[in-house]
């Protein structure tokens, strides 16, 4: 289960499909990591996802590596 957050903004970073730097939205979602149900209220973490406007590919990354 993810939750997005409605505002993005976009930004100018470097795409690994277009090899050259384009518009992304990014925005942060949070996701359940956990496959249990019992534990997953647990295991909620933020991920910054980033979406090239120009390819549509998409990359996350997990904020808390704690």
């Amino acid at each position: 289960m993810a939750t997005k957050n409605q505002g993005f903004s976009a930004m100018v970073e470097l795409c690994d499909e277009c090899g050259r730097e384009t518009s992304h939205e990014v925005f942060v979602e949070i996701r359940t990591e956990s496959k249990k149900r019992e534990n997953a209220e647990f295991s909620r973490e933020p991920y910054r996802i980033t979406r090239c406007e120009s390819c549509g590919e998409e990359k996350s990354q997990r904020m808390n590596n704690a």
